[in-house]
């Protein structure tokens, strides 16, 4: 079960509240350019494990989100945390202290704030309102816990956006653009679900949108198409990509080659594992870790990095 799967059988609504965001600012030459890079440091410490992949030990109540941290740290050895908004029960001040000072004292870098029920298209626009609160309240908590990315979907269940559901998603991106580039971190699409999972439909949002505060998630392979379609899509995405979630089926299957694109590409992002099955996570994540490491210290025996 994936995350939009899970969240469709799920009960849990989405958080509320928030101040408006900084009026949009002019940013202009982005699009027809790869996305800036920002290296956190050599590849073999820029891994980390979206918590969704814990989602079975959070259901069942035996890990919250101070517990995925120590997990990350001194059960994987990790550097970086990617946060799922389900392991936030709030988003109240005194409760993001807390998860910022427990990443502080760990030594981790949130590399990925992914947010659900925030997409910003729905046909309602009572929902709309509703998820632009929600992804506008994330917005000011990934500029607490010191976030380099932030993952808000476009929305929109059909092969492709009608001319009002693509202007209104790029004019609300370069809203959470700016307010993303006025406080250090990005913030953009994903490629896992609807109409962001064809790739030339995400190919014209980025290029729409136009903002050096905005970026893509690609999950990798999480395409629609053919597997021909999906392979040449991870290439051509990979000079953008500004955070990356590598599932069992591609650890367990053309991981070097989806590496190598990326590093082919400069990508200065996190690798993060992501995990679906909801059993026996801690193993199965670690084998996924494990895979990512051993092709990254395959580059280094071969001076790649």
């Amino acid at each position: 079960m994936n995350r939009r799967q899970f969240l469709q059988h799920s009960t849990a609504g989405a958080l509320a509240g928030a101040a408006a965001l900084h009026p949009l600012a002019a940013a202009a030459g982005a699009a027809n350019q790869p996305a800036p890079q920002r290296p956190a440091g050599p590849p073999t410490r820029r891994i980390s494990i979206l918590s969704y992949s814990f989602r079975g030990l959070l259901g069942e109540g035996k890990m919250d989100v101070f517990g995925y941290l120590e997990t990350c740290r001194y059960r994987y050895g990790l550097e970086a945390a990617d946060i799922w908004s389900g392991f936030f029960p709030t988003t109240e001040e005194a409760f993001l202290k807390k998860v910022r000072d427990a990443l502080d004292e760990r030594g981790l870098v949130l590399a990925d704030l992914c947010v659900d029920n925030a997409h910003i298209w729905e046909n309602d626009p009572a929902a709309r309102q509703k998820n632009s609160d929600h992804a506008r309240t994330y917005l000011k908590a990934a500029a607490a816990l010191g976030a380099r990315f932030m993952r808000v979907d476009a929305g929109g269940r059909n092969p492709t956006w009608t001319n009002e559901e693509f202007d209104h998603i790029v004019a609300r991106y370069r809203e959470y653009a700016q307010f993303a580039h006025d406080h250090g971190f990005r913030v953009g699409a994903e490629n896992h679900w609807g109409t962001e999972g064809i790739w030339a439909n995400l190919k014209k949002l980025y290029q729409a949108v136009d903002h050096p505060g905005f970026g893509l998630s690609i999950h990798i392979g999480g395409w629609q198409g053919t597997e021909a379609e999906k392979a040449a899509a991870d290439r051509a995405v990979a000079p953008w990509v500004c955070h990356t979630h590598f599932a069992w089926n591609i650890c367990e299957g053309p991981l070097v080659e989806k590496m190598e694109n990326l590093r082919q590409a400069g990508y200065g992002g996190y690798y993060s594992v992501e995990h679906h099955s909801a059993q026996d996570e801690y193993a199965a994540v670690g084998i996924q870790l494990a895979r990512v490491k051993a092709v990254m210290e395959r580059w280094r025996a071969e001076g790649k990095i």
